[in-house]
């Protein structure tokens, strides 16, 4: 099936038959390529703007807070025989005339001959209206969606999406190549649309907490939104994140699922690219993931509180395996497996570490941002401060030393300076504002207990 699946009925299950292989993709086939006359390689086609509807993923570019590209870029992608071609490197778009033109090098192959396809959706599922309850999306493989830069500010339109709504079920699934996220669990459009981009006089952390108070206005809690369950599901290809949601995601089960291959191009800068990521991840549950190769694993930005993270795997995560930024807690982290060079980026406080393994580097740094402390299992706010650091327990922890080799951790924007605080074990945490106590944990090799 090539389109996009619009639910407007709640309470509706969407499965695949058994034994059946059902494929949703948001591309279409593309013939009719012309060989470009004097460029050994080089093929074009011409198309009406008839040929995509109201959306054209090669008029649109990739648009949003906290991204920054090194050139220009459209949300629109040319596969081959199943694999993405990169803009600027393997093919570009130009409009004029009323036509759009894509000019891509295939090498020795002949477009013709072989399966070309080109995205046109921004999504592959994904409700047009918002409060579409109790939808179930279970067995299909779903790819190729020209979906939008999803930032925390901004209606978060992903390959499939829930669209500010409660009690989805997203299950057993395959999710690959999407040109930004995977799965979204995402903000509404009418609380803001890219407010920050829209006013840069201002700092954007003022403004997404002035976003914070209209959602909550607008009926963000328990009773209205969230509460999803995402598992078993197998998502990778994917340009900035593999899972990510603002607000829209509190009270919800992240389990089991197999993250992988997540902005492996590198062609933008940006604040939004991981594995796993999600603002305001109230009374959440992370468990059972596997991610890999996704730049950041996990990365909880903002009010994560009640939130549980346990028994996931993250591993050749270059930036670091899981990024707790903005948090006052209480969370708990127990019995994960953080296996890159970087371990942990803590930006937060109040959280418990239990019985996890740590292979890597561990970087900590207060800030003077202020986030919302809630009233416990709710969304409504007791007090909004900034973060002093500290306030952490550590328990039965392995630290390991990363065979005592000190990397470069690569930058995620311009403005992205390393933490000054960093080390292997807990000895950076010595001069935390709060407390800060450990018991029963091991320490390997160069690896530093909390007191000398």
């Amino acid at each position: 099936y090539r389109e996009w699946v619009r639910p407007v009925v709640t309470g509706v299950t969407y499965q695949s038959a058994k034994g059946e292989h059902v494929e949703i993709r948001g591309s279409e086939i593309l013939k009719n390529w012309r060989a470009v006359v004097g460029k050994a390689g080089f093929w074009d086609v011409s198309l009406p703007e008839a040929f995509f509807g109201d959306y054209n993923p090669y008029n649109e570019l990739i648009y949003g807070d906290w991204f920054f590209p090194n050139n220009p870029l459209h949300t629109g992608e040319v596969f081959i025989n199943g694999k993405a071609l990169q803009e600027y490197v393997t093919w570009s778009c130009k409009s004029e005339n009323g036509q759009t033109i894509i000019t891509a090098y295939f090498g020795d192959l002949d477009p013709n001959k072989e399966f070309v396809e080109i995205t046109v959706r921004p999504s592959c599922f994904y409700p047009a209206k918002t409060g579409v309850n109790y939808i179930t999306v279970r067995g299909f493989h779903m790819s190729q969606a020209a979906t939008q830069w999803a930032a925390p500010t901004a209606e978060q339109i992903g390959l499939i999406g829930t669209n500010w709504s409660k009690g989805w079920i997203i299950e057993d699934n395959v999710i690959s190549d999407s040109k930004c996220v995977g799965i979204t669990l995402g903000k509404d459009r009418a609380s803001g649309q890219n407010v920050w981009s829209a006013d840069m006089s201002k700092d954007g952390a003022d403004l997404y907490n002035e976003m914070i108070l209209r959602v909550i206005n607008a009926g963000w809690s328990k009773d209205n939104i969230g509460s999803h369950i995402v598992r078993r599901n197998k998502i990778f290809n994917c340009g900035a994140a593999g899972i990510c949601g603002s607000f829209g995601a509190a009270y919800s089960q992240i389990l089991d699922n197999e993250v992988h291959d997540v902005y492996t191009r590198r062609n933008f800068y940006g604040a939004e690219m991981a594995g796993i990521k999600f603002h305001a991840a109230v009374d959440m549950v992370i468990k059972g993931n596997h991610v890999s190769n996704s730049f950041i694993g996990l990365w909880l930005d903002w009010m994560a509180q009640g939130t549980k993270v346990s028994h996931n795997v993250f591993e050749d995560n270059d930036y670091v395996d899981i990024f707790m930024e903005m948090n006052h807690g209480p969370y708990l982290v127990e019995r994960n497996r953080f296996m890159s060079v970087f371990s942990l980026r803590d930006w937060s406080e109040g959280g418990t570490f239990r019985k996890n393994y740590f292979a890597g580097l561990i970087s900590r740094a207060p800030q003077d941002r202020v986030t919302p402390v809630f009233r416990t299992r709710s969304t409504e706010i007791l007090e909004v401060k900034p973060i002093a650091g500290g306030n952490n327990l550590f328990i039965a922890n392995t630290f390991a030393d990363g065979k005592g080799v000190q990397p470069v951790r690569p930058k995620m924007h311009a403005m992205d300076q390393e933490d000054q605080l960093i080390g292997y074990g807990l000895s950076i945490y010595r001069d935390a504002a709060m407390p800060v106590m450990s018991r029963r944990n091991k320490f390997l090799g160069k690896a530093q207990p909390l007191k000398k």
